[in-house]
C-alpha cells in the first residue's frame, strides 16, 4: 500500500510595501499581458461613447489597474496598523468589486475579444488582492 503526501502552497509573509506595490504590480503585468493577447485576438478597446470613439487600452488599462488598487489596497494597508481584521475585509470587498464591475464591461459596446479580454483584467485583481491582504496578515501576527 502506498501513502501519498500532500504538500500545500503557503502565501508567504509580505511586508507592507511588497503587498502594495507588488499586487499592484503583478495585476498590472497580469493585465497588460490580457491585453496583448486580446488585441493579437482583434481586439479593439474601442468603445462609443456619447457618439465618440474612446480607447480604453493600454493607457485605461493602467489607469484602470493601478487607481482602484492603490486606493482599496492602500486603505487597507494604512487600516492595518490599527486593525488586523481590515485585510481580510478587504480582500472580499475588493473581490468583489472587481467582479461586479465586469458589468460595466459588458453593457458597454466593445467588440467580443475586447469585453472578454477586459473581464478577464478584472478578475486578476482578485488574486493578487487575496495573495496581498493574506500575505500582509501573515506577516503581522506571525511577525
Amino acid at each position: 500500500m502506498s501513502t501519498a503526501t500532500v504538500t500545500t502552497a503557503r502565501i508567504p509573509a509580505l511586508n507592507r510595501s511588497v503587498a502594495l506595490f507588488g499586487a499592484i504590480g503583478a495585476a498590472l503585468l497580469a493585465n497588460i499581458v490580457v491585453w496583448l493577447i486580446g488585441a493579437a485576438a482583434g481586439g479593439t478597446f474601442e468603445a462609443t461613447n456619447a457618439g465618440q470613439v474612446q480607447s480604453v487600452a493600454p493607457g485605461g488599462i493602467i489607469i484602470l489597474t493601478v487607481v482602484p488598487m492603490l486606493i482599496g489596497l492602500g486603505a487597507a494597508v494604512l487600516l492595518s496598523y490599527k486593525w488586523i481584521g481590515v485585510l481580510r475585509v478587504a480582500a472580499v470587498i475588493g473581490s468583489v468589486l472587481a467582479v461586479g464591475t465586469i458589468a460595466m464591461t459588458l453593457g458597454a459596446d466593445f467588440d467580443t475579444a475586447s469585453t472578454i479580454a477586459l473581464s478577464i483584467t478584472h478578475l486578476t485583481l482578485v488574486p493578487a488582492l487575496v495573495i496581498a491582504t493574506e500575505g500582509l496578515r501573515r506577516k503581522l501576527i506571525d511577525g
